[in-house]
């Protein structure tokens, strides 16, 4: 039976990742385990401490930290002895271990380690987002997007993402399908973060038909007929010139080098 009545508070001085990927990787050893998980982070002050002790105490709950500050920590586990709630302290043996090898205090500075690796974890973020919206998923989350690339199938917006997202960008991107209306929050972007993907017919029916033959489909479908694709491109055309957004014609580019105009029109790396 799945135990619902023990949630787990992670309590952080940061983001609270640290602590979240161990109870996570803990709860996959008990599948179906019906845990709630609450991330409680950026704690910076003793009134915070106490305000999610009484929450797990009222819920029963389990606390989890990962607090660096001393004094926070140690706050903590007065409050949690006093009320009798269950806490596990991933940070403080390991803090108290080093700093008798090394003999020094550490700094106790909260999300240390993440702003030393900024650029890492931004990478990391970015490529998450790309996956998670990729085809036109969650278009609700599109304005947090540095980039959204809209265009017909094939055009290349997939590995356009991907490549974005190794740089750093978060990019997300949605398919142009004639007849099919876009979301309305491709409209509420602004004009200069979406990059309508355009393609000379002749090269999208080559592209299309090397699909169609990698996958086992018939030579001439929908999908690799002419008329259809002159309609497609007409689309994507009408809805590139109904946003007024800016266009990267995909004919003769690499991703390499589309992804380059992107960038410029976008105006950041």
């Amino acid at each position: 039976m799945a135990n619902t009545t023990h949630p787990i508070y992670i309590v952080s001085g940061g983001a609270g990742t640290s602590g979240e990927q161990v109870v996570n990787t803990v709860l996959a050893q008990f599948p179906g385990n019906g845990v709630s998980v609450f991330i409680q982070g950026n704690i910076r002050l003793g009134s915070q401490v106490e305000q999610v002790v009484s929450e797990a105490k009222e819920r029963n709950g389990i606390i989890v930290h990962t607090l660096v500050d001393s004094m926070l920590r140690n706050t903590l586990l007065q409050l949690t002895r006093e009320q009798g709630i269950i806490e596990v302290d991933l940070m403080g043996p390991l803090l108290d271990r080093l700093s008798t090898m090394l003999g020094r205090a550490p700094l106790g500075r909260p999300g240390l380690y993440r702003e030393l690796r900024k650029e890492y974890f931004d990478r990391v973020s970015a490529m998450d987002f790309a996956m998670s919206h990729d085809d036109g998923q969650s278009p609700g989350d599109w304005l947090k997007a540095d980039v959204l690339i809209i265009g017909v199938s094939r055009t290349g917006k997939t590995p356009l993402c991907v490549y974005l997202s190794v740089l750093g960008l978060k990019a997300a991107n949605c398919p142009i399908i004639s007849g099919t209306p876009m979301p309305g929050e491709l409209y509420l972007m602004e004009q200069s973060r979406v990059a309508g993907l355009s393609i000379d017919p002749d090269r999208l029916l080559a592209i299309r038909s090397r699909r169609m033959d990698r996958i086992g489909s018939p030579a001439r479908t929908g999908y690799t007929d002419p008329d259809v694709i002159d309609e497609d491109i007409a689309e994507a055309r009408r809805v590139f010139n109904k946003g007024g957004f800016f266009v990267v014609n995909m004919t003769d580019r690499t991703i390499e080098a589309g992804a380059d105009e992107i960038i410029k029109q976008v105006g950041r790396i």
